[in-house]
């Protein structure tokens, strides 16, 4: 079966290092948060200046008085373009098997702003995407080449779908683990780009 979203960011958050500075993007990226394995400090980020976010609070455990620490924006992006963020955990419309990412606009539908995506595949050390992999039309986002404006080129690292979690490398896309239940012909049926499928793959462990 494929992932939940928070299972996705379950997994994603297996990634994260002691130490780490990591700037997690909206929707499924913002899940990461609630998965902090135990044991390491990382440091959550955002480019809009906030620093030192946690965890979603259980429901009736908000405390009104405890808040993220906002910081000027302009400290943020000197943050992001000076090299200091480890980890970017992103979404995205589209993703090639060279690692280009396409996430910031779909012509013709509204944008509010390109936010800091490009300078964030621009600068940090290491790029998660956290995506489905297909259109909701059942179109693969798992492309030889993007077809909606870049936002990055041969950036992204790894990418964690619904259904596996994928390595770019020189060759393609190299699958490392499959969703539990998902068979590599389900993976290879979402994916348009060179997939390299090499020995067992391994189920997930969440």
């Amino acid at each position: 079966m494929a992932l939940s979203k928070e299972q996705i960011a379950q997994r994603i958050a297996q990634e994260l290092e002691d130490g780490f500075y990591v700037n997690l993007g909206i929707g499924i990226p913002t899940l990461v948060a609630n998965y902090v394995p135990e044991g390491i400090e990382v440091i959550l980020q955002s480019e809009n200046g906030m620093l030192g976010m946690g965890q979603f609070p259980n429901k009736g455990k908000a405390d009104a008085d405890l808040i993220n620490a906002f910081f000027d924006s302009a400290a943020s992006f000197a943050m992001i373009r000076g090299g200091h963020v480890d980890l970017t955990v992103l979404g995205a419309f589209e993703v090639t098997d060279q690692g280009d990412i396409a996430s910031w606009k779909i012509p013709g539908k509204m944008v509010k702003g390109m936010g800091g995506a490009m300078d964030l595949v621009a600068s940090a050390k290491n790029i998660i995407v956290a995506m489905q992999p297909t259109s909701r039309d059942g179109q693969s986002k798992l492309l030889k080449e993007c077809t909606l404006p870049l936002t990055g080129v041969k950036c992204v690292k790894k990418i964690v779908s619904d259904l596996a979690v994928i390595e770019i490398t020189d060759e393609g896309f190299l699958l490392l683990e499959r969703a539990p239940g998902v068979s590599i012909d389900q993976i290879k049926a979402a994916t348009e780009g060179r997939l390299i499928v090499r020995g067992e793959v391994p189920e997930m462990v969440l």
